[in-house]
């Protein structure tokens, strides 16, 4: 699908499930990552995730725009338009339009972390920290022996 063809389903969806036009630019943008679209309130045009249509196919889209549309239409009317407007939850019900989109199943998005894994020269008690610490400056909590860097692990 490219962006022609998703202007004219939104403009589809529009007519259909609010009984409204929808007269601005509705894109693809691939710079969204953890949403599935945007309502721009300055422009009053629609971004959508291609990621959700890849991964879930057509009927995730069409949920997701009734889900801008909702945004969209109640901005311009001068309702609730936020998410936690009691125009936004009603209009949501009616046209059927979720309120979150499904996770995207990508590891990608997933950040990986590096975990630091020190133990006491004496005692060797370990302590584990997400932050690299100055081992020259720290002590064992328990014995106040040196401290050295064991293992620098990701998560």
């Amino acid at each position: 699908m490219n962006n022609e063809q998703l202007q004219a389903l939104v403009e589809k969806i529009s007519i259909y499930s609010f009984g409204k036009p929808f007269k601005h630019d509705a894109i693809f943008n691939s710079r969204l990552r953890t949403t599935g679209g945007r309502y721009l309130l300055s422009t009053h045009n629609i971004e959508i995730n291609r990621k959700y249509y890849d991964q879930f196919g057509e009927q995730e889209l069409i949920g997701i725009i009734k889900h801008e549309l909702c945004h969209y239409h109640l901005h311009l009317e001068g309702k609730g338009y936020k998410h936690r407007d009691a125009d936004f939850k009603k209009l949501l019900i009616e046209v059927d339009a979720p309120r979150f989109c499904s996770p995207l199943k990508n590891e990608s998005m997933k950040k990986a972390r590096t975990i630091y894994v020190y133990v006491c020269t004496e005692c060797s008690t370990i302590f584990k920290r997400k932050k690299r610490i100055d081992v020259s400056r720290y002590v064992c909590g328990k014995c106040k022996s040196k401290i050295k860097l064991k293992i620098k692990t990701q998560a």
